[in-house]
């Protein structure tokens, strides 16, 4: 009895194995640093970092992402939840993301296990002991391949990619409760299944509320149920006769009826109203609002790329996504891919028509094994429809790794089950068949090994970072992010003494990521920087080189921030920045059509600061406030000049606005600091002393 009741567990059992086996593999990673989109999101952002728990700090806390208009405000949380309980030690923030990962493999092994179960149709009764054992192994395969995906990786011990681990989360559950809700709905015995047509729209409807509030992707999941009921459920209404097989008999001749395939009378118009609520008018409306945006040429300025390259460099990267999920290498899951070449024709580079066939032929296949090898057919389908989001029209930047998050599993599920070959008690393999199984089963394991093995030296390397940033720019030689954060790293290393080793190793990397073209100013800014904190010369080329590339285009994200630091470190004294040439730098960035009002915002404070002309300050704020209407930092800023400057009654009036941004009270330590500036004790429609939103 014991083992017969272990060979029936062994799927569940092997599911428990690869948790442990994961876990083991990321755990050296755990005692990393923080990395690139990291600092702006967490590191440097004060509104998750709380110094209690206040509905104030948790608004300000929720509310605080500079990474989407959305704010993404349950990842928001969740990093201040970690600040609260170790402040700002990587280590734990990175075990959460671990936790979150594992409780993601259990949610996909019972979405896999129900999937195969429901191929090549769902059974009612439930599948036998057999059936079931052999679908929680090959479940627990699936599981266990994804976990240990070397392409899933930086889901995990990238800290802000939290947000894609934890949005998915959601998203694993509410397809699950779909594909559970819909057999419920198939096999009721009263034949109507309202109760499980609620349970679909609940699954759907709340996973893709609370998902969204963590990052957009979540938004997918109507698309991927969508998916799983067009190929498996096929929007049947009730379930058909013990013995029919509608994969076979749809194929087959003769009187539908007699063969148990649907008529358009089992058509169910229930799921078909459900989908077009929570997928085709959502879809629209996001449409609607989306489009003006990309149609609109100042959208895509900061950008290397139009929507009409975007798109032909996709079909590239789509495609690239599946030798990097099945077969990856450490070049190719390099982390920085800013070097990748932008396609500008079919032939530019030659790869991109064959990128634009291969989507062609997946989609092909979709249809084509759509009853045949269902399946594979949702695995594609689901992989494609991961990247109908980020691989789009959104002016997104074009390859990160973790966008493969839910995409794998599509692989995996298209992939697995056939290497895996468990053949079933009532359907035995053809000896054909059968000489296939060893060498299938033996490439399967082989790839188990790799992604094992690939993970854990990854997580190993990312366990220091030093190492990492080593590691990295070894895989990625061209990219000039690797490269500057190889520099970057070498300075922190050298804290700033002009003796130390990692001093002379800091200029290499630096000048090789300044020497590329398609790169941001920070290697510059951080060649400028260091020199300067430790008072070396500063090589003229390196300004030369930094007011070009502000001069050849519209300054991006990291070329503001770059700005802002040097900036910050005059001002602070630390930097003996010669003023002329950083006039020269903001001038060259403000010069394109359009500024933003960071860029507006941080020459204001660098011409009151450190120029000491206040006219020029006050016209940049002003111009930040008008670009931004909705930041108040910028408005605080304000205030705070124009009280300087002795006009008070603007700034009274500057203050009185910032009491309609004051949601949830999140300004009133802020607002209280300004009202108790000299001449500032009473403003116009304020009727008292607390920071009451207006």
């Amino acid at each position: 009895m014991t083992s017969l009741h272990l060979r029936r567990r062994a799927g569940p059992w092997l599911l428990v194995a690869a948790l442990f086996a994961t876990a083991f593999a990321y755990w050296p990673g755990l005692s990393g640093g923080w990395l690139f989109d990291d600092y702006p999101n967490i590191v440097d952002n004060p509104g998750v970092q709380p110094h209690g728990v206040s509905l104030p700090a948790l608004v300000r806390a929720a509310l605080s992402s500079p990474a989407s208009e959305f704010k993404r405000p349950l990842a928001s949380l969740s990093f201040a939840a970690n600040y609260l309980a170790g402040g700002l030690n990587p280590w734990g923030w990175k075990l959460f993301n671990l936790v979150v990962h594992l409780l993601n493999g259990v949610l996909v092994f019972l979405l896999a296990s129900m999937l195969l179960s429901a191929v090549p149709s769902p059974s009612c009764p439930p599948a036998n002991d057999g059936e079931r054992r052999r679908s929680d192994i090959v479940a627990a395969l699936i599981a266990a391949a994804w976990m240990l995906l070397p392409i899933n990786l930086t889901a995990v011990l990238y800290v802000v990619q939290r947000e894609e681990s934890m949005a998915n989360l959601f998203v694993l559950l509410g397809l699950a409760g779909y594909v559970a809700a819909r057999r419920s709905m198939l096999c009721s015995r009263e034949g109507n299944g309202w109760r499980g047509l609620a349970l679909c729209a609940a699954s759907l409807i709340l996973a893709t509320l609370v998902g969204v509030l963590t990052k957009e992707t979540a938004a997918m999941l109507p698309l991927y149920a969508f998916l799983v009921e067009w190929i498996l459920f096929r929007f049947d209404r009730a379930s058909r006769p013990a013995g029919a097989h509608p994969m076979r008999d749809s194929a087959s001749g003769g009187d539908p009826a007699a063969h148990g395939v649907r008529s358009r009378k089992e058509w169910d118009w229930r799921i078909a109203g459900l989908f077009v609520a929570v997928l085709a008018l959502p879809l629209l409306a996001g449409l609607t609002w989306l489009l003006p945006r990309v149609l609109n040429a100042a959208s895509w300025a900061t950008r290397d790329f139009t929507l009409g390259t975007r798109l032909l460099s996709e079909a590239r990267i789509v495609c690239d996504y599946i030798a990097w999920t099945l077969l990856p290498t450490p070049q190719a899951l390099s982390f920085y891919h800013d070097q990748f070449r932008v396609s500008t024709g079919l032939l530019s580079p030659w790869t991109t028509l064959f990128g634009l066939l291969g989507i062609a032929v997946l989609i092909a296949l979709v249809f084509r094994l759509r009853r045949r090898q269902p399946l594979v057919a949702l695995g594609i389908a689901l992989y494609l429809g991961c990247h109908v989001m980020t691989g789009t029209v959104i002016a997104l930047e074009l390859v990160y790794e973790h966008r493969n998050y839910f995409a794998s599993l599509g692989v995996l599920l298209a992939v697995v089950p056939w290497l895996a070959a468990m053949p079933s008690r009532t359907t035995q393999p053809s000896a054909h068949r059968r000489r296939w199984l060893l060498p299938r089963r033996t490439l399967l394991a082989c790839l188990f090994l790799w992604w094992s093995g690939l993970t854990a030296a990854t997580a190993y390397a990312w366990g220091d970072p030093l190492r990492l940033a080593q590691q990295l720019a070894a895989r990625a030689p061209d990219s000039p992010r690797a490269q500057y954060e190889l520099g970057r790293t070498y300075i922190i290393y050298s804290h700033y003494d002009p003796a130390s080793p990692y001093t002379r190793l800091a200029y290499a990397p630096l000048e090789k990521a300044a020497s590329f073209p398609e790169s941001s100013i920070l290697p510059q800014q951080a060649l400028i920087f260091m020199n300067s904190r430790m008072g070396l010369p500063l090589k003229p080329q390196w300004w030369d080189s930094m007011v070009a590339k502000l001069k050849a285009r519209k300054p991006g994200v990291q070329d503001e921030s770059s700005l802002a630091a040097l900036a910050q470190c005059a001002r602070d004294g630390a930097c003996p920045l010669p003023s002329d040439r950083m006039v020269q730098a903001f001038e060259a960035a403000l010069d394109h059509p359009g500024p933003s009002a960071r860029l507006q915002a941080t020459y204001g404070d660098y011409a009151w600061n450190v120029l000491d002309d206040h006219a020029l300050g006050l016209r940049m704020l002003e111009g930040a406030v008008k670009d931004a209407p909705d930041e108040p930092a910028y408005r605080i800023t304000l205030v705070r000049m124009l009280v300087a400057a002795g006009n008070i009654d603007k700034a009274r009036e500057v203050l009185q606005s910032l009491y309609r941004l004051n949601v949830g009270n999140r300004l009133s330590r802020n607002l209280s600091e300004l009202r108790s500036l000299p001449g500032m004790s009473r403003v116009p429609g304020h009727s008292g002393t607390t920071g009451n939103a207006y």
